[in-house]
């Protein structure tokens, strides 16, 4: 099935080639065929189809070795001298050959019985009407081959796009399901009214952060990537609130090289994975637990680990963690954002604990850090 519908789409290629050249035949001999009927030689009409027909079709012939050239050489910012120095080298070449070709096909005496010509001297008759035509036609397909392919990769870029703020969107929602879930909400509730009776202070702190929480979370509706600054900014307002709830059951370590803070993350992306830390990791003991965030610089990326010192999960275990929506939901959004540019991990650590690793470009505004 799949070697019949890659035989169908070379079919429909190589028609739609044919097609275009025909129409490119049949334009120009009804211009011809005007002019010599205007000058009273429309008898000679058999002979400029056969010329247009044949030049067409040996275009025709060759396009697939020049759109191939195109894709192989595409002229870019980065490259233009080099590729358009090979491109005019090849424009050369294809137009010799398809004028070479031309003049063997066209000039056979049965083709023009009349006609006392050599090859060399319809070779030179043809060269010097015809090359550099044929460099307009190849020049032609070169940049309708360009135009095709930037058409093509704006389409996937929009739809990227497109994926990419559904995904994000879908992950702020997450988010706050996350962070406001029922059962959050109740501990974080719990907490204040136990708080209310013996510490007001702390129980107003642990409202400001909630509010603080929903107010960036909305402020950024329309954000995919933010500075790690800001990331831990929203971090640790959470991570407020879980120091309250676990009291001394919870330490919080951070390992932030300063290098790294004004480097681009994806938004909510480091909440969830904590989450799961806390969650597997620190509350179903009763001994103090620590999670450690880290962020550094590493082989040209920006690698951000988080750590807990639980019991670690089973190979079973880990399966159905990685399909939860915090971790699943991440693992998407790193490859709509990084496609093959990212790395991310998962399992338990040498020394005890579980482990989350990431590493994603390394990103300083909107562009990729040059010579990293």
């Amino acid at each position: 099935m799949r070697s019949n519908s890659i035989l169908g789409r070379r079919w429909i290629r190589w028609s739609f080639i044919f097609g275009c050249w025909t129409l490119f035949a049949a334009f120009f001999f009804g211009q011809g065929y005007i002019q010599q009927a205007y000058w009273g030689r429309a008898d000679t009409w058999k002979e400029g189809l056969t010329s247009w027909l044949i030049c067409a079709y040996l275009w025709a012939a060759l396009t697939p070795l020049i759109l191939r050239l195109a894709r192989r050489f595409p002229i870019e910012r980065n490259n233009w001298q080099r590729v358009l120095a090979i491109h005019v080298f090849s424009g050369a070449i294809v137009s010799l050959l398809q004028l070479s070709i031309y003049t063997v096909v066209r000039y056979l005496p049965f083709w023009a019985p009349a006609r006392a010509l050599t090859t060399t001297e319809a070779f030179q008759r043809v060269f010097i009407a015809e090359f550099h035509i044929g460099l307009l036609v190849y020049w032609a397909i070169i940049g309708l081959s360009h135009a095709f392919d930037y058409y093509h990769r704006y389409q996937e870029r929009a739809l990227q796009a497109s994926q990419l703020e559904t995904r994000l969107a879908q992950a702020q929602l997450d988010a706050l399901r996350m962070q406001l879930h029922p059962h959050f909400l109740f501990n974080t509730l719990n907490t204040i009214s136990v708080l209310m009776l013996k510490d007001v202070d702390a129980a107003n702190r642990v409202l400001h952060r909630l509010s603080e929480m929903l107010r960036m979370t909305l402020k950024n509706i329309n954000t995919q990537e933010v500075a790690l600054r800001q990331e831990l900014e929203f971090l640790e307002l959470y991570l407020e609130i879980e120091e309250v709830r676990f009291r001394d059951r919870l330490t919080v370590r951070m390992k932030i090289d300063p290098a790294t803070l004004d480097l681009r993350v994806p938004y909510l992306i480091l909440q969830p994975l904590v989450e799961n830390a806390i969650r597997h990791g620190i509350a179903p003991h009763e001994r103090a637990g620590l999670i450690e965030i880290t962020a550094e610089r590493r082989n040209g990326t920006l690698q951000l680990r988080v750590r807990d010192n639980g019991d670690g999960l089973k190979q079973e275990s880990q399966t159905r963690l990685g399909r939860g929506i915090g971790l699943a939901n991440t693992q998407a959004r790193l490859e709509q954002l990084y496609g093959a540019a990212h790395r991310f991990e998962l399992g338990n650590a040498e020394g005890g604990g579980f482990m989350v690793t990431l590493a994603i470009p390394l990103r300083a505004g909107a562009a990729l850090i040059a010579g990293e």
